[in-house]
């Protein structure tokens, strides 16, 4: 019988270092081991054990050791190492979790960004419309008029009406056609 199998809770209970040192020296490394083999990391597996014996010497009066010391000391790395795994999961579940509100944080913020500027280059380019034109676009687009509603409140042909919102149609597009794929972006964005 190993000289570590002689020591009892009672040596441990009543604060002998020498017995403390000596079980220390002897189960440390295999504890490391054992450790290493649920968590994969050797700093996190001597982390562990260290404070595993730590742990034993702070409470050594209440220790309540029904078996051999060596039996209770790899069942407190077990404990100890799965504690800390289930500690880790929790961890990654909360970073993903956060990690999924930013992005969504960042998509919406390049979707108003995106939108804003879109919003600006129409205003622009309706801008460059001439007057006449501007105004039967703006009743037809904005305030949803149909064209012969155009015609009778501005006085003119329902053709000149037509004639008026392709020439409008036209410049726009001429207007945003660096801007197409970011419209197309921005209405994609929002369909799905």
């Amino acid at each position: 019988m190993e000289f570590t199998e002689q020591i009892s809770p009672t040596s441990l209970k009543t604060g002998d270092t020498t017995a403390f040192e000596m079980l220390f020296r002897t189960y440390y490394q295999s504890l490391c081991n054992y450790a290493y083999t649920f968590i994969q990391d050797r700093d996190e597996a001597e982390e562990v054990v260290q404070s595993t014996f730590l742990s034993v010497w702070e409470k050594r009066e209440a220790l309540e050791i029904h078996t051999a010391v060596k039996p209770y000391l790899y069942a407190m790395v077990r404990n100890a190492c799965l504690n800390l795994l289930k500690h880790e999961k929790i961890k990654q579940r909360h970073v993903e979790g956060e990690l999924a509100v930013a992005e969504r944080s960042v998509e919406s913020v390049s979707r108003t960004v995106m939108a804003s500027e879109l919003e600006v280059r129409i205003c622009e380019a309706m801008e460059q419309l001439p007057e006449q034109c501007r105004l039967i676009f703006k009743l037809s687009r904005f305030e949803e008029l149909k064209y012969a509603e155009i015609a009778d409140q501005l006085g003119l042909s329902i053709k000149t009406v037509e004639n008026q919102m392709g020439k409008a149609l036209r410049i726009m597009r001429e207007q945003l056609k660096d801007y197409l794929p970011l419209l197309i972006l921005f209405i994609h964005g929002f369909i799905n």
